[in-house]
């Protein structure tokens, strides 16, 4: 396997070095959103779409798949969401419940999966086609209002997405809570 290590036991292939573009892409994308220079924005965004696209198609055809990619790929997706949806309100381009639903979502997962940590409990973290398909409208969502901003969208388009996305968020976030609290259910019955 040619992998080549920045780190000792830190593979860096070119699926993690696609995901640690991404989380670099994160300041540089908040900055151009700030500083109004929308459509830089706008191409930073599709790059980091392309990478995260990228990363893990390369890591399975090329078996490059590492722990450390399982757990950066998904924390990239939750900085450049967070980090978006957070900017966007303070901007007043998005609707502060929307964030509330969103960053409340992932903070709750993340507490769940550091419970189970500590507590030393095993359960399925795995992302489910519920959840990247939310993750999908979010990304959506997000590309649509940095397009608004450069005139090339309409707000009544993006009312609709808002909807599906407030849907998928709730709906993933239960989900997801109802996933783990079976498996500890599950553990702690007797076989």
């Amino acid at each position: 396997m040619d992998r080549v290590s920045f780190s000792e036991g830190i593979p860096l292939n070119i699926p993690n070095s696609l995901t640690v573009l991404r989380i670099l892409l994160v300041p540089v994308f908040v900055g151009l959103l700030v500083y109004e220079h929308y459509d830089q924005a706008l191409l930073t965004l599709i790059i980091a779409a392309v990478t995260d696209g990228l990363d893990g198609a390369i890591a399975r055809m090329a078996n490059q798949q590492t722990r450390i990619g399982a757990y950066l790929d998904p924390l990239a997706d939750k900085l450049l969401l967070m980090s978006s949806f957070l900017t966007l309100s303070i901007l007043h381009m998005i609707p502060v419940w929307a964030v509330i639903m969103v960053v409340s979502r992932d903070l709750i997962l993340l507490a769940g999966t550091l419970l189970a940590r500590v507590t030393e409990s095993s359960i399925d973290i795995s992302p489910t086609i519920l959840g990247k398909g939310t993750t999908l409208v979010q990304f959506t969502y997000i590309t649509m209002v940095v397009l608004m901003t450069t005139g090339h969208v309409e707000l009544q388009m993006i009312q609709p997405v808002l909807a599906v996305m407030a849907t998928l968020t709730i709906a993933s976030g239960t989900h997801y809570l109802y996933r783990g609290i079976m498996s500890l259910n599950n553990q702690g019955t007797p076989s």
